[in-house]
């Protein structure tokens, strides 16, 4: 079986090789038609744990002929290809409060900073802006890069941004991925995310113990 990390361009390549129009894919998928125009609006996100099992198990029972066309559609441009996973992780503050966002997966709930994929020649930096506003409504603009890790949950390479907060509330604009998009104090972080899943620069730059 082929290892795929499923985003949203991804999932709109084998909606393509299947040549399905969205309410055929969705129904194939049994998700709701909204959920594959998120992935054609936002081809970045990261689907959920369950959606990346449903998108497995349609793609391995896809005939060679479908595997071909997706194989090609996915494939990136020579001079990228090596290029591994790369995620933007924005830590917005506003004052004493930190953003943070519900994350479906499965049929759990849990919490985390917004984030989105880092597409061969985009930037880090605009990537978490952009993804920030468009997971939660909320402006923010870049205060300093605070280093990056292999994620210990995905495996893949996290870049973490300190961002600042501009205007917008919270709201949450993906419910397809998220329960729910909330500015929450920096002193209760740890109450909502394990101290043990946390990069130690962002604790350090919060002023948050471990």
């Amino acid at each position: 079986m082929d290892v795929i990390t499923w985003t949203g361009e991804l999932a709109c390549h084998l909606q393509a090789a299947h040549r399905m129009g969205r309410e055929e894919f969705a129904g194939r998928l049994g998700v709701h038609p909204q959920t594959v125009a998120g992935w054609h609006a936002r081809p970045g996100i990261v689907p959920r744990s369950d959606m990346q099992a449903a998108l497995d198990t349609l793609y391995e029972r896809a005939p060679a002929p479908v595997r071909l066309r997706f194989a090609r559609l996915a494939q990136p441009p020579a001079d990228t290809a090596a290029q591994a996973l790369r995620v933007a992780i924005a830590v917005v503050l506003r004052g004493a409060e930190v953003l943070l966002v519900q994350r479906r997966d499965g049929g759990d709930l849990h919490w985390q900073f917004p984030a989105g994929v880092v597409k061969p020649g985009a930037e880090v930096a605009a990537v978490a802006v952009k993804e920030t506003r468009a997971e939660t409504g909320v402006h923010c603009t870049i205060r300093q890069a605070l280093g990056s890790r292999l994620h210990p949950t995905t495996g893949v390479e996290a870049s973490y941004l300190l961002c600042d907060h501009l205007m917008g509330e919270a709201s949450n604009l993906d419910p397809a991925e998220n329960a729910e998009a909330a500015f929450v104090p920096v002193s209760d972080l740890t109450r909502f995310i394990p101290p043990d899943r946390i990069y130690r620069p962002v604790l350090d730059a919060l002023g948050v113990a471990a």
